[in-house]
Order: C-alpha cells, then sequence, then structure tokens
C-alpha cells in the first residue's frame, strides 16, 4: 500500500487549542486534571469530545462499559476499521496529557483529513476507553479489559470505589452506559499515542518513541504480623517488629530487581502500617510489590525469589507472613506490521526516533489480543507523569501525531 506525502501534516495550533480545552474540565489544585473516571468532570469531558467529534462530522458509538467509538467512513463499506485512542480519565492529581494526547491526537487525524478532502478505504475510528487509570475502580485498563474478554462485564459493574459506590451504577448515572455490546466491534489495527511516562526519549534526545514491547507487572500483596508493643519499654531482642521485616523485604525486592537489569524494576509503592502510631512498633504491614519486565520468565523468577526470600526474613525474625498475587498480565509484544508502520512514519517524516519498550500499562496493551496494535510515544519533560506538574512540548505533541497520523493512513490506505 502507497505511504502517505511527507507534506500530509496535522495542525498543530489546533491541536494544542483542543488539549488546552479538555484540561479546563475537571481542573486540579495545582495546574493538572483530576477528571477521575465515572465523575461528573468525566461526563462532561465526553460531551465535549462528542460535540468536537459530531462537527468533525463522525457518528458517534458507545457500548455497555462507556467505550466511545467516534467513526469517519471508508470508501469500502466491507472493510475493517482502523482504530486509534487511548482514554480521557485522570489520575486524582494528574497531568493535562497522559491518555488525553491519544484521544485528542485521533481527532486531530479525522480533521486534517477532513481539511485536506483525503479518503481512505477503510473507515476511521477515534476511542475512548472506559477507566484506564484504574484508580477509583481497580483495575487499571478495566473496559479494555472487558472488551478484550480479560474481565467479564458483570464483574466490573461490580467494582466498587472508596465511597461504596458500584462502577455499573455510576456509569449510568453519568449517562455514558451504551446499548452496543461490548467487544462486538472488529478491527483492521488499533494505534494508541501517548507521552512516554518516563525519562529515556528526553534524555536520549529523541522526538518519538516506536513502542516495540509492553512490560508484563506482576502485584504480589503481603502481610506481615509481628507484635504491637511500647516502642519505649520494649527491650530490642524482644520485638517483632513488621515494620523492620518488611524494610529487610523491601531491601531484598530491589536486589532482586537489580539482577536483572536494565529492564526489570521492582518496589513497593502502597504501604499500610497497622497501629501507624509514632510509641508502638508496628505489629502488621501490609504492602504491595511491583515487578515487571518485558520478559515473563523474569517476572516469574522475581515472583518465586521474592517468597522465598521474604519468607526467610519473617522466619528468621519470629514473624508471619503471607503473600496474595492482587495482579497482573503478562509482557506484550506488539504487531510487527503496525511498529514497522511507526517507525517507517518517523523516517519518513523526519523526526528522530528509537525503540522503546513500554513501562506502564496502556488500553493498547489490552486490545494487542484481539487485534493488530502497535504504539507511538513522545518525550514528557523530566520523565514526569501521574503529576500535576506533568508537561510536554507542543513540538512534540506535533511530532506524535504527525506520526500517529501517517501510520494511520498508510494502514487504511488513502484512495486515489
Amino acid at each position: 500500500m502507497p505511504a502517505p506525502g511527507q507534506n500530509l501534516k496535522i495542525n498543530p495550533d489546533r491541536l494544542w487549542e483542543s488539549l488546552m480545552e479538555m484540561a479546563k474540565i475537571g481542573p486540579g489544585v495545582a495546574g493538572g486534571n483530576n477528571r477521575q473516571t465515572l465523575t461528573n468532570a468525566d461526563a462532561e469531558g465526553r460531551a465535549l469530545f462528542q460535540k468536537w467529534c459530531e462537527a468533525a462530522g463522525c457518528t458517534m458509538g458507545l457500548d455497555q462499559m462507556g467505550n466511545m467509538f467516534a467513526a469517519r467512513p471508508g470508501s469500502d463499506p466491507d472493510a475493517l476499521p482502523v482504530y486509534v485512542g487511548s482514554h480521557l480519565d485522570t489520575q486524582p492529581t494528574g497531568g493535562k496529557y497522559d491518555g488525553v494526547l491519544g484521544v485528542l491526537g485521533g481527532l486531530e487525524i479525522i480533521r486534517t483529513l477532513n481539511d485536506l478532502g483525503v479518503k481512505t478505504k477503510h473507515p476511521i475510528v477515534v476511542t475512548n476507553f472506559t477507566n484506564e487509570e484504574g484508580t477509583r475502580y481497580a483495575p487499571a485498563m478495566l473496559s479494555s479489559g472487558v472488551f478484550a474478554g480479560i474481565h467479564t462485564q458483570d464483574w466490573a459493574y461490580g467494582r466498587v470505589d472508596a465511597e461504596g459506590k458500584t462502577f455499573g451504577d455510576e456509569l449510568s448515572r453519568i449517562g455514558w452506559r451504551g446499548q452496543e455490546e461490548v467487544g462486538a466491534r472488529k478491527m483492521h489495527a488499533f494505534f494508541e499515542l501517548h507521552i512516554e511516562q518516563g525519562p529515556i526519549l528526553e534524555a536520549e534526545g529523541k522526538e518519538i518513541g516506536v513502542v516495540t514491547h509492553g512490560q508484563g507487572l506482576s502485584w504480589t500483596e503481603i502481610t506481615i504480623t509481628g507484635r504491637d508493643s511500647h516502642t519505649g519499654s520494649t527491650p530490642m531482642p524482644m520485638r517483632k517488629n513488621a515494620g523492620l521485616g518488611m524494610a529487610r523485604v523491601l531491601e531484598k525486592v530491589d536486589e532482586i530487581a537489580s539482577s536483572h537489569k536494565p529492564h526489570a524494576v521492582g518496589a513497593a509503592g502502597h504501604i499500610d502500617v497497622y497501629p501507624n502510631s509514632r510509641n508502638v512498633i508496628p505489629g502488621r504491614v501490609v504492602f504491595t510489590v511491583d515487578f515487571r519486565s518485558p520478559d515473563l520468565s523474569v517476572i516469574e523468577d522475581m515472583e518465586a525469589r521474592l517468597r522465598i526470600e521474604a519468607q526467610k526474613i519473617a522466619d528468621d525474625m519470629g514473624l508471619e507472613i503471607a503473600f496474595q498475587k492482587v495482579g497482573g498480565f503478562d509482557p506484550v509484544t506488539f504487531d510487527a506490521g503496525c511498529v514497522a508502520a511507526v517507525r517507517g512514519a518517523a523516517e519518513r517524516l523526519g523526526y528522530s526516533h528509537m525503540d522503546l519498550i513500554s513501562g506502564a500499562g496502556h488500553d493498547a496493551c489490552w486490545i494487542n489480543r484481539v487485534a493488530p496494535t502497535a504504539m507511538v510515544m513522545c518525550p514528557c519533560v523530566d520523565g514526569l507523569s501521574h503529576n500535576e506538574a506533568e508537561e510536554i512540548s507542543k513540538e512534540w505533541a506535533m511530532a506524535g501525531t504527525d506520526v500517529l497520523l501517517h501510520a494511520v493512513v498508510e494502514t487504511a490506505e488513502i484512495i486515489g
């Protein structure tokens, strides 16, 4: 299929204005966004996105998980659509670009093709997946997971937030529960543009990340039980300090992940200490170890070593320990053809680029199971994300969306 000409470029000012306009909905307290899934702010952001899509001549589809599908028709009614998109929901202290760039970059593709009168054989569909972040309703990538058959819809509807409100009820409350069967759509291909959420591209001076793989993830929740006692009057040899046990386990976590460098990582981000009082030795701690690697055998090795080493630490200290795997997914290898389309677009447009392994989970990781998929990444300042200070430049946004445009249009096949 012929590649698009080098003069096919997006309107960077229009894209940037759209990003800034969407950022007005669900503003954070420090310049970012708090547009958590299934909140009133989420509903308002969805309505603005739909308004823009319909103004661009698209028809909007909505499935029973609230996933939005804005379709631009192709010349062949029997050709499967090329999908492009990401998510509009944010972290409680999220940035203006995480996910949103991928959705509005997809919209900018439609607007650009309309401006230039370009027609494609395959329809192009811009997608907003519900609850990618997983902050209010765990797990992350919930609705793309239902779409790909990873989770059942009933299970997803039953997810509960911190206030006891279910996903299904809140989806109905904000008015974005559709009638379309989830996962019924068939895709010719799927492309997702995203900020890197890491420092590699900026450090290497590259404008484009060609994402070849996604890291697998393993979450193991560990509970260590000792004995609460007074910090001042309990002799050191008589203590059963669960907090100290956790500290020694976390040293092992770092050691285990470092043994598989450079691509494996490990840490504990969620930690609860009981009773969490200044003058009480912790009697119980609960923490979740997050291991990631693009190699499944490495993840399995890290999981096994964690259990062996942590059990030994607990036994030596006279502590009780329990393990529960509470989340995870296998590493992802993205479609070679779609990856080649991204790489070829970057080369054709003259953007500096490098192959990249995504360290975070994305909707593309689940969609890859049901359709040929690839990702495009652009840098973000200092690699900072999931933070209101998250920042990118207009030039980075333009480069990423230009590459996305070319990869999508090449795959959708230009007519004439």
